[in-house]
């Protein structure tokens, strides 16, 4: 199966669904690379963005568990390696 990286970006408005957010990162570790949070308190938002290297099916996975919290907007940009 073809493996792509890219770069999933996350954006929380409600950080009550932080732990559930954490738990689905949690599962899918082994397709990220790397993570940054950062608390936008002026807007009251938070911002995730992740290097991710995975099939396509994996980081699927991911962004579709994470899309269907409520409060929870995620947009991803992929390439093939």
């Amino acid at each position: 199966m073809e493996r792509r990286i890219g770069v999933i970006g996350i954006v929380i408005e409600d950080r009550k669904v932080a732990p559930r957010i954490n738990e689905i990162l949690s599962a899918h570790g082994d397709v990220i690379v790397g993570r940054m949070g950062i608390p936008y308190r002026e807007r009251g938002l938070s911002v995730i963005a992740l290097i991710v290297d995975g099939s396509t099916d994996e980081i699927g996975a991911l962004t579709g568990k994470l899309g269907n919290i409520g409060g929870v907007r995620v947009k991803s940009a992929l390439v093939t390696r």
